[in-house]
């Protein structure tokens, strides 16, 4: 399923011959040390990748967009295949007492693609999907030494709220948008 378009990317859900893309991006070490908690472990097989996909798409059925695991898939200038290069997630939070209430946006990008912007395009488009349906505020949680996250969630309008242990058994980052229909807020 498609969610939306930007003039560089398609943000759609992940499928089953986008798997090596998949395997590609979350089998990368200088990817999934940002990600998840700890065991942090990348992928090690096609058949881990794929069974890893499947819980993602069980995941999604529960969430209604915009929420939702998006790849992010750059455009081509002409005809030819579209491979997705990283994944949008936006979904909702739990801690160690449950569901939160609170919704979470974070950005997966393979390195080869990391450093022209697409993270921060891809991220903003679904914080403006996240206002339209009616979601005041996305959070978003980064290692406390990712400075590159970090930097796109500035780039977001986002604002640092310091350090939290709340959230996966981690001390991380915090950053918080209040965001509002038809337009961005603080």
């Amino acid at each position: 399923m498609e969610l939306l378009r930007t003039p560089r990317l398609l943000l759609r859900n992940w499928e089953e011959p986008d798997l090596p893309a998949f395997f590609d991006l979350y089998s990368r070490e200088d990817v999934m040390r940002w990600l998840g908690p700890h065991p942090r472990r990348a992928l090690a097989s096609l058949d881990e990748a794929r069974e890893r996909m499947g819980r993602w798409h069980v995941r999604e059925r529960a969430l209604d967009p915009p929420l939702g695991l998006w790849a992010i898939v750059p455009l081509p200038a002409g005809p030819g295949p579209r491979q997705p290069v990283g994944t949008i997630p936006l979904v909702p939070l739990a801690d160690a007492s449950g569901p939160a209430g609170l919704i979470e946006i974070g950005w997966h990008l393979h390195p080869r693609h990391q450093g022209q912007g697409l993270a921060t395009e891809a991220a903003g488009a679904i914080i403006a999907a996240a206002a339209e349906a009616g979601i005041g505020q996305v959070l978003a949680l980064t290692d406390l030494d990712n400075a590159p996250s970090q930097a796109v969630a500035t780039r977001l309008g986002m604002r640092d709220e310091g350090t939290t242990d709340r959230w996966f058994g981690l001390t991380s980052r915090q950053f918080r948008k209040t965001i509002t229909a038809g337009g961005e807020g603080a």
